[in-house]
C-alpha cells in the first residue's frame, strides 16, 4: 500500500481563514485529476489537502506527497517540501513555477514534473512502486487529453467550496499577452478533450450548474461551436472564461445563451487602449466595451471583469477612471490586481533589463502586490489606489448602482458582490509581513 498525499498550499489571502470567502471558491481540478491518474493495478491510499479549504497538517502521514506549485505560492510550496523531505518523505513538485524555473525547485524536490503531467504522472507512480522513480518527469510527445479520466472528485472536502462541478473542455490559449505565466509555462498549444468525453463527465456530475475554468473556451471556434451545440439538449447553466472577442460574434453569444451560459470572466485589463499595447493584448478594443456590456446582460449573462493596475500607459488617475467605467457599464463582478511579471514572461525580461523590479519573494507574486517600480506613478499610489478602487467598488452604493435592476440572475450576482465586498473590505490588511509569514510550518527536521 502506498500513501499518497497531494497538496496545495495557498498565499495568505487565499488561505482557509484568509479573505477570499467559500462564496468565491469552486473545487480547483489538478489534484483531482492527478489522484484519477493513479493507476489502478497500484494499491494506494490518496488524500487531497488544499489550503484554501483547510490546514494541511504538518503530522500527516504519506510515502509520496505531490505538491503544486504557482509563483505566489513557492515560498511556501518549498517550506513544506523541504519539512517534508526531512520527515524522510518523497516529495515531487509540479505545476507552472516548476515548469518556468525547474532548477530553482529542484532544489526542494525529489521528482520534478515539467509540462503537463497526464501521461508522465501514472508512469512515475509505476517507478515509484518499483523504487526506481526518476528525479525529472517532462511533458512527453504527442500530448492530449483524450481519454483523461474523470477527476476523483469523492476526495475534496465539499463543504469548502460553491461547487465541485468544475470541468474542463479545453486546455491552453494561443494569444501572446506579455504578462501571462500560462504560455510561458506549457507553450501555445491548444489542447481540447471530445465533446462527447465532456458529455459523459457532465452527466455522472448531476450538477444543474457547472464551471468550466478553461483560460479561454473560445480559442478554438470550431469546437466551442461543437461542446456548446451539444450541451443544449442537457439543460444546464455554466459560467465559464472567454476574451472580449465574443462580442464579435453574434451567433456565439446566441449559442451561449442558449446552452445555458449565465456568467463570463473576461480579462478587460484597462480602460485605456495604449495600456491594451503594452501588454500585447490587442484583441481587447475599449471602446466596445459598453456595447459588450449591453449584449451579454441582453442574454441573461452575467459578467465578471478583470482589470490589472500598473501599465506604462497608466496614471493616477487610472483608479477613479476604471471605477467610474465599472459603474457606467455595469460590469456586474469587477476584480482589480496589480500587473505582475512572473519570472521567464516577456514583462518580466523586459522590467529586468530597466532595472524596475525590486521585489524578490515570490510570495509578494499574487497579483495584488506591487513588485516593480511604475512608469507614471510611485510603488505607493499603485497600492494606495488599488486598495481605493477596490473599496469603492464594493461600497453598497456601487454595488446596487451595479446590479439594479437585479434582472441578471440575482440568486448568482448578489452572492458573489457580497462575497468579494468582504474581501475588499480585508484587502488593505494583506501586508508584506502577513504575506511572506510562513512561521506555522515546522522547521526542518535535522
Amino acid at each position: 500500500m502506498i500513501r499518497i498525499a497531494f497538496l496545495a498550499p495557498a498565499g495568505a489571502m487565499h488561505r482557509a481563514g484568509g479573505n477570499f470567502g467559500k462564496s468565491l471558491h469552486y473545487a480547483p481540478l489538478t489534484l483531482t485529476t492527478l489522484a484519477a491518474l493513479v493507476p489502478e493495478e497500484i494499491e494506494t491510499e490518496l488524500s487531497i489537502h488544499d489550503e484554501t479549504v483547510e490546514k494541511i497538517d504538518p503530522d500527516l502521514e504519506a510515502d509520496l506527497i505531490c505538491i503544486t506549485v504557482i509563483t505566489g505560492t513557492a515560498p511556501r510550496c518549498y517550506r513544506y517540501a523541504d519539512y517534508f523531505r526531512s520527515r524522510g518523505i518523497t516529495v515531487a513538485l509540479g505545476g507552472v513555477h516548476v515548469s518556468m524555473l525547474p532548477e530553482e525547485a529542484a532544489q526542494h524536490a525529489d521528482i520534478l514534473f515539467t509540462g503537463f503531467s497526464e501521461q508522465t504522472f501514472p508512469q512515475m507512480i509505476r517507478d515509484f512502486a518499483k523504487g526506481e522513480a526518476k528525479p525529472r518527469y517532462h511533458q512527453e510527445e504527442g500530448y492530449s487529453l483524450i481519454g483523461r479520466p474523470m477527476p476523483r472528485r469523492y476526495l475534496l472536502k465539499k463543504d469548502g467550496y460553491i461547487t465541485t462541478a468544475t470541468l474542463e473542455a479545453v486546455r491552453g490559449c494561443s494569444y501572446p499577452c506579455t504578462f501571462c505565466a500560462y504560455p510561458t509555462a506549457f507553450g501555445r498549444t491548444v489542447y481540447e478533450r471530445n465533446v462527447d468525453e465532456v458529455l459523459r463527465e457532465v452527466e455522472a456530475l448531476q450538477s444543474r450548474i457547472l464551471v468550466f475554468p478553461d483560460v479561454n473556451l473560445m480559442a478554438n471556434r470550431a469546437y466551442a461551436k461543437a461542446l456548446f451545440t451539444a450541451l443544449i439538449p442537457y439543460k444546464k447553466q455554466w459560467l465559464g472564461l472567454v476574451t472580449s472577442s465574443i462580442g464579435l460574434d453574434d451567433e456565439m453569444l446566441d449559442l451561449f445563451e442558449k446552452s445555458g451560459c449565465r456568467g463570463l470572466l473576461i480579462g478587460f485589463e484597462s480602460i485605456t487602449q495604449d495600456a491594451q499595447s503594452f501588454i500585447n493584448k490587442g484583441v481587447n478594443h475599449v471602446k466596445d466595451y459598453k456595447e459588450l456590456m449591453k449584449k451579454l446582460h441582453s442574454r441573461g449573462i452575467l459578467v465578471q471583469g478583470c482589470f490589472a493596475f500598473g501599465s506604462d500607459e497608466e496614471d493616477p488617475s487610472v483608479f477613479e477612471k476604471t471605477v467610474e467605467m465599472v459603474e457606467e457599464i455595469r460590469i456586474d463582478l469587477p476584480r482589480y490586481s496589480i500587473l505582475t511579471p512572473f519570472p521567464k514572461t516577456r514583462l518580466y525580461a523586459d522590467l529586468e533589463a530597466q532595472g524596475r523590479i525590486f521585489e524578490r519573494d515570490w510570495a509578494m507574486y499574487d497579483v495584488e502586490h506591487c513588485v516593480f517600480t511604475p512608469k507614471n506613478m510611485t510603488v505607493e499610489q499603485l497600492e494606495e489606489g488599488i486598495t481605493w478602487a477596490w473599496e469603492q467598488t464594493y461600497s453598497f452604493r456601487s454595488i446596487f448602482q451595479r446590479l439594479k435592476p437585479f434582472r441578471h440572475a440575482p440568486w448568482l450576482s448578489l452572492p458573489l458582490n457580497f462575497g468579494y465586498k468582504g474581501y475588499a473590505d480585508k484587502y488593505h490588511r494583506y501586508t508584506r509581513e502577513v504575506m511572506t509569514d510562513n512561521r506555522d510550518i515546522p522547521e526542518v527536521r535535522a
